[in-house]
């Protein structure tokens, strides 16, 4: 049998970062100018190195996803998105989503995303389980529908964190943190079944070239 290879893709630079905002599905502005100027520096490197031939490039639903996706699928031939809901990030609910970080720290306080999975961080909004397993879902769809192939899944820091602890099969909170970039790969195999192998995290080096904004976050 193939091999299943997926590559995911951290979205670029976002308004929700520099403007230090809860970013969920209904506030996202998407890019802003150097997150898409990031996309389209990856979509040039994968053109040039062809090191990836994707099958099928994969989005979140969530805009700034999107845009990323639509910047740099072109650069290797692919002019329409799979669109998959459960790759968006965490979602913080109704209420929380669009806050000032600043504001809704004042009103509930620092989240601690290590700490218990269940714990409530945002009120009306996913617990870490329910965000990790609505990931988890949506990862096993994507082996289910794409066995074989090769799969770009363009998606959230915290989506790529929650796959990481699924596949290498370590505690879903807590114990390592990991900081992954804006528009940087980290790839994926499953050499066999229940296998994964983590070939590569955090690939950024063609982002080397370009200036870092002042108000730019990794996280």
């Amino acid at each position: 049998m193939t091999d299943t290879r997926v590559v995911l893709v951290r979205h670029g630079e976002s308004f929700a970062t520099v403007e230090r905002f809860i970013g969920g599905p209904r506030s996202c502005r998407g890019l802003t100018d150097h997150g898409k100027e990031q996309a389209r520096v990856l979509g040039e490197r994968l053109a040039r190195t062809g090191e990836i031939t994707a099958d099928v490039v994969v989005s979140s639903g969530y805009l700034r996803a999107r845009q990323t996706a639509e910047i740099f699928a072109p650069y290797i031939g692919h002019a329409t998105l799979d669109i998959r809901e459960g790759f968006g990030e965490h979602d913080p609910g109704p209420d929380c989503d669009g806050m000032t970080y600043d504001d809704f720290v004042a009103r509930h306080g620092r989240p601690e995303f290590g700490g218990d999975p269940h714990e409530v961080m945002f009120p009306g909004g996913e617990t870490m389980a329910q965000f990790h397993d609505r990931v988890i879902s949506a990862f096993r769809e994507l082996e289910r529908d794409y066995r074989g192939k090769t799969v770009i899944v363009t998606c959230h820091g915290g989506t790529i964190d929650g796959l990481l602890r699924h596949c290498l099969q370590t505690p879903s909170t807590g114990r390592f943190e990991v900081f992954t970039k804006n528009c940087s790969l980290t790839e994926l195999l499953r050499p066999r079944e229940n296998i994964w192998r983590l070939l590569r995290y955090n690939d950024h080096a063609h982002l080397s070239n370009l200036t870092e904004l002042p108000n730019s976050s990794g996280t």
